[in-house]
């Protein structure tokens, strides 16, 4: 009988290489599954409402904050008209006060040696003033500062000719009424077109704050409207899908923007109209009564200046009639106590007359009694009451503006800090109201 035996079984080699395996690999990485993910979460009707939810959640917030950017911009833009107002206002303080040194130390002048000490602390107190108002503009707004700069080099000049001048007039020096006219004309060439192009930019500046008062709502009305439209919309689709007429929570949320867009719109209108009242009445007066001071000064100044030249003073008397007659303007425009300082004006221009009508005829030395003067049918006591008068008036039309901004500012409702939380809740009324619709499709 034949054994058979069987052969062992083979062994690999353990150099012998290994046969790789074949066929695909069917593994998915994870970026693919976020994106099945995603779409499988945005898929059918209850996708399309998580995508209805994110759109109008999202936009409801962006209402909130364009509601709040609205009101901050409204805000800004009265205060910044405010603190511009003020610092026209110190401006124009600064060249009333160098116009009015001017006119005291000429009228000083015709006094003839030692001048009256009253007039020269007048002087010297305008001068001061005007020092320390430059100092406070250039605190206020750094876009003068380089400006201001160059008006307070200019002063240095206009200071060391009237000392040179004061001081050839102690000694019945000739000589001295040059010094006084190159002063004169110092600071009309030199530092007056300083301040002038300094009032200009500060009127140009309340008047850009001014016109933005309003853009405010622009912001509010078209965030609002587009909230609005978006969930008008996802109201009438949710409609047509759950045959639901109505989704409480979020036509709360569409009531909650309608209101904030109401109240918040008529509370910058009104803020807007305050401020165009202001801008065309007390602004409007302030400006025309500063004008009608530092023009006055200036005729003030040209009056004694024809004295001065002694018969050949035609063209100071052309540049009082100029000055006057701004005067009489800026008056007309005005709606602060103008007939009283018409009529005060009036009295000055009287005494003006007469004191040309001295001079022209060769009564000189009556002419400067009038001029010089502080009691009776003088130029010094008309124009110091005209003065006193205008200055009351400038200042209470003053108050008047910064006090009526500030009232307009502060009469806006909180919304630039509350229009982001209204947002929000806003936008938490549409999640509870799209989630109660969600929950009938688990």
């Amino acid at each position: 009988m034949t054994q058979t035996t069987s052969a062992p079984p083979a062994t690999l080699s353990p150099s012998a290489p290994q046969a790789a395996p074949t066929g695909p690999q069917s593994s998915s990485t994870p970026t693919n599954s976020r994106l099945g993910a995603v779409r499988a979460w945005f898929a059918g009707t209850p996708g399309r409402m998580r995508a209805l939810l994110i759109l109008a959640a999202v936009v409801a917030v962006l209402f909130g904050a364009a509601a709040a950017q609205g009101f901050r911009q409204s805000a800004g833009a009265l205060q910044r008209a405010e603190e511009n107002t003020a610092q026209l206002v110190r401006i124009q303080a600064i060249h009333t006060n160098l116009v009015s040194a001017n006119a005291n130390a000429t009228n000083a002048f015709l006094v003839g040696g030692l001048e009256p000490p009253a007039q020269r602390q007048q002087f010297v107190d305008s001068m001061s003033t005007a020092a320390n108002l430059i100092s406070e503009a250039a605190t206020a707004q750094p876009a003068d500062q380089e400006a201001l700069g160059a008006l307070n080099a200019t002063l240095l000049t206009y200071q060391g000719l009237i000392e040179q001048a004061r001081a050839n007039n102690r000694q019945g020096l000739p000589i001295g009424s040059q010094y006084l006219k190159d002063a004169s004309a110092s600071l009309q060439t030199d530092s007056l077109p300083l301040v002038t192009a300094l009032v200009k930019a500060n009127e140009e500046r309340v008047a850009t704050e001014f016109n933005n008062v309003g853009k405010g709502s622009v912001w509010l009305y078209l965030a609002g409207l587009a909230t609005l439209i978006v969930l008008g919309l996802t109201l009438y689709w949710l409609a047509r899908k759950t045959h639901r007429y109505l989704n409480v929570p979020i036509a709360a949320a569409a009531v909650l923007v309608l209101l904030t867009m109401l109240v918040g719109g008529t509370s910058l209108a009104s803020a807007s109209g305050a401020a165009e009242d202001t801008r065309g009445d007390a602004y409007a007066d302030t400006l025309a009564l500063s004008r009608a001071r530092i023009a006055a000064y200036d005729a003030k100044s040209n009056e004694s200046l024809t004295l001065i030249a002694r018969g050949s003073g035609a063209a100071f008397e052309e540049a009082w009639k100029k000055s006057s007659g701004t005067v009489d303007d800026q008056i007309a425009a005005s709606d602060t106590n103008g007939p009283g300082l018409t009529s005060l004006w009036s009295t000055y221009k009287t005494v003006h007359v007469a004191i040309r009508r001295d001079d022209d005829g060769g009564n000189w030395d009556q002419a400067v009694d009038k001029a010089i003067g502080s009691g009776g049918q003088t130029s010094n006591a008309a124009f110091t009451t005209f003065d006193k008068q205008s200055g009351d008036s400038l200042n209470a039309v003053s108050d008047l503006t910064q006090a009526n901004l500030a009232d307009a500012r502060d009469g806006l409702p909180p919304i630039a800090w509350l229009g982001l939380p209204i947002g929000i809740v806003a936008a938490l009324l549409i999640v509870w109201g799209m989630s109660q619709r969600l929950e009938e499709y688990r």
